[in-house]
């Protein structure tokens, strides 16, 4: 082999490792991550973020009744919070980032 063609394929082979390192970094999972909070005054505050740190800033938050109908709409803030009346009877919180980043959690479990 000669010093010329052993020149070209060192970059070939630097730009294909370096094109598979740009395709690795999107795939790195970030899992969901919410809990809620009964606050004793009537509302619930719901905080939510991602595994890899990252905001949950404009993501859509559903609370639900026992029945699956949604009771109130809304997004959750800057801070990766959202706060709401407290219903009366039963009813689920969703947090809903999209296909496989759902968390969904029953107002039975959010106390005080």
């Amino acid at each position: 082999m000669s010093i010329i063609t052993s020149r070209l394929k060192l970059p070939a082979v630097a730009g294909v490792l370096a094109l598979g390192v740009g395709f690795a970094a999107p795939v790195a999972a970030h899992t969901p991550l919410a809990a809620c909070y009964d606050m004793g005054d009537g509302t619930v505050l719901c905080e939510g973020g991602f595994s890899d740190g990252s905001s949950a800033a404009g993501v859509p938050i559903r609370v639900m009744d026992g029945s699956g109908a949604v009771l109130i709409e809304g997004k959750m803030s800057d801070n990766s919070e959202f706060e709401f009346e407290k219903p009366d009877g039963e009813f689920n919180v969703m947090f809903d980032a999209g296909e496989g980043h759902q968390i969904e959690i029953p107002g039975s479990d959010i106390v005080q």
